[in-house]
């Protein structure tokens, strides 16, 4: 089962410390890219979730497919023996995987209810650096709630992840990110019957909305 925790507003403060006591340091992957191993994903944003920046994950339609994709990245996570952090902002993530449990022991979820508690969880996740890959999970928060989330929060958490040898995604409804480094959209409209289908996620389609990553590189070369 994967290690859990309620966040309140209240628990979070000791969130830092059931890290310490659950959690060992992983070894960050070497390179600027954390490589998940699903080719549909790695191949469109150029080898895999950027590292030291956030990545925002738009899903439009509640059929896109964030959940499945949430489901194959905690399976990617097991295959390359790191931990991965979720943080539910509306505690709505299924722990029943499609081919079984034990990637769960890779797993810390942080169960929220408010975009601001998820929002407090990912800033002391990523001050912690133990986690390759932290995932915000806002796709469920209704808009009143997101709304309380000031656009210079997204710039602190970028601040944050510049620091830590960690890739961060967070997952919206709607574009909301202003400092994400690289936009994506999930561009599905799957059926019952496609959930159903263990294949279908290989099939996940998924569009570049906006990439600073590539113009940042070329800066930095240039000033090399």
């Amino acid at each position: 089962m994967p290690f859990f925790l309620m966040a309140t507003c209240g628990k979070i403060i000791d969130l830092r410390n059931l890290l310490a006591n659950r959690f060992p340091s992983t070894p960050p992957q070497a390179g600027t890219r954390l490589i998940t191993g699903l080719s549909f994903l790695d191949q469109t944003i150029g080898g895999g979730l950027p590292k030291g920046a956030i990545t925002e994950l738009i899903s439009p339609r509640r059929s896109a497919g964030s959940a499945s994709l949430i489901h194959a990245l905690l399976h990617a996570a097991q295959r390359g023996r790191y931990f991965l952090a979720l943080i539910d902002g509306r505690d709505s993530f299924d722990p029943q995987l499609p081919g079984g449990n034990a990637c769960l022991r890779h797993l810390l979820w942080v169960r929220c209810s408010k975009a601001l508690d998820a929002i407090k969880a990912a800033d002391l996740l990523l001050r912690d650096g133990n986690f390759p890959l932290v995932i915000v999970d806002l796709v469920l928060n209704p808009p009143p709630d997101l709304s309380e989330i000031p656009q210079t929060t997204w710039y602190r958490l970028q601040r944050l992840v510049e620091r830590a040898p960690a890739a961060c995604l967070v997952m919206t409804r709607q574009g909301m990110v202003s400092s994400a480094q690289l936009k994506i959209v999930l561009e599905n409209s799957w059926t019952l019957e496609t959930f159903e289908d263990e294949s279908a996620i290989s099939r996940l389609q998924i569009r570049v909305q906006r990439s600073q990553l590539h113009r940042q590189a070329t800066q930095i070369g240039g000033a090399s």
